[in-house]
């Protein structure tokens, strides 16, 4: 059965569908498939964007069916494992899956300065921006507030400022590589996200503690969960929000 509250809610507003997807950003076949194949859910960004635009709730045009405990059965299952601290998860693990992306290969931190002395990982960058693989590196503006009070919780100061100046530096043969994008945010970062594909490790971060003691979650989407997507969809909001940047020296320029 279509979805005939999207529909409706579309033709209300005397909307065509390629203006719907041009305002949010898909093609109109991608509008005309969550019409004619329900079962074919938009990403959350999507359904919250779409509900905006159709000013209707995201659970009017999307009612979700399942119980509680299914969407918690599903969440359970996309946790691989829980590290008590990113200080004893291997190094390899992050190379490791990095190594195997063909569509996403993101990374939302505020320095994470650790990996930019991995050689491997530079290697692993080179090769998948020669595969064509889009590769996002989202580091934290390091004049801004967010990074000044980030400095602060971890009891380091403006050190945190220059964490990300200098791996901004060590990150420099692989600014123009192609596919390769840099943007420096000024977010609030609950999280320190290395996504993928379907794969990713989400750093929390605690107040008074460094990144390296915070617990990290080991994450993999299946069918019907809801926890991957969730971080996911704070990798897009914040990369929507971030400044491009095109040498190390970007972050001397106007915000």
């Amino acid at each position: 059965m279509a979805n005939e509250r999207l529909r409706g809610a579309i033709v209300d507003l005397g909307l065509t569908l390629d203006e719907v997807g041009e305002q949010l950003g898909v093609a109109p076949k991608t509008v005309e498939r969550w019409i004619n194949e329900p079962e074919r859910k938009p990403y959350r960004r999507f359904q919250h964007a779409a509900a905006s635009l159709l000013r209707c709730e995201v659970s009017y045009l999307w009612p979700d069916e399942r119980t509680s405990a299914e969407v918690t059965a599903a969440g359970n299952a996309e946790l691989i494992r829980l590290y008590p601290h990113r200080s004893v998860v291997m190094q390899t693990l992050w190379t490791s899956l990095y190594s195997k992306s063909t569509r996403h290969f993101d990374l939302l931190v505020y320095s994470g300065f650790w990996l930019t002395e991995d050689a491997t990982f530079h290697r692993i960058v080179k090769e998948k921006s020669a595969d064509g693989v889009p590769i996002r590196f989202m580091l934290g503006e390091p004049t801004s507030h967010a990074v000044a009070v980030r400095g602060d919780d971890e009891g380091i100061g403006a050190t945190m400022a220059g964490k990300i100046r200098n791996a901004l530096v060590n990150y420099g043969p692989l600014f123009g590589l192609p596919g390769v994008e840099f943007r420096l945010h000024s977010t609030t970062l609950y999280n320190s996200i290395y996504r993928a594909d379907d794969e990713m490790l989400a750093n929390g971060h605690l107040y008074g503690v460094g990144a390296y003691m915070a617990p990290v979650l080991h994450l993999r989407r299946v069918p019907g969960g809801e926890l991957f997507d969730a971080y996911a969809e704070s990798v897009e909001k914040v990369w929507e929000s971030a400044r491009p940047i095109s040498s190390p020296a970007d972050w001397e320029g106007t915000h």
